[in-house]
């Protein structure tokens, strides 16, 4: 990959933040389907909305909170209490808060370096929507 040197995130806003944290997110949820052996590029699509709709993020952030060091605490309350001037069409404002919290903790774990701690997260999530899978069937 290219070496890129990384922004300080604490010079980012909330929203930059949360754009770059959902470009990581969506990369890895995408390399994470694709090893699933998934190749239909609309299963594909219909899979990954299953991570990264407002609505599912919403919910990872919750099951996460407890797990969360002070210091990702703060940085999802700062991307939770961001005024963002669009909203999902699917999702309520709540829910779209949170989704950006979400992806604000993605982003500042990748800027910060902390690789184990955000593959950490992500094998949570991916077990959580596992098991969401099997109770629908």
């Amino acid at each position: 990959m290219i070496d890129l040197q990384k922004p300080n995130y604490k010079e980012l806003s909330s929203l930059a933040l949360a754009y770059i944290g959902d470009a990581i997110y969506e990369v890895m949820v995408r390399q994470q389907l694709l090893n699933q052996g998934i190749a239909k590029v609309q299963y594909l699509h219909k899979e990954a909305t299953k991570y990264v709709s407002a609505r599912s993020q919403s919910q990872f952030i919750q099951m996460l909170m407890d797990q969360l060091t002070e210091e990702e605490r703060n940085i999802v309350m700062r991307g939770r209490n961001t005024k963002s001037y669009t909203t999902a069409k699917n999702a309520t404002v709540l829910e779209y808060r949170h989704s950006t919290a979400f992806e604000c903790l993605v982003g500042y774990l990748y800027l910060t370096d902390q690789n184990e701690r955000l593959e950490s997260i992500f094998l949570q999530i991916v077990d959580f929507v596992s098991a969401q899978k099997k109770e629908k069937k």
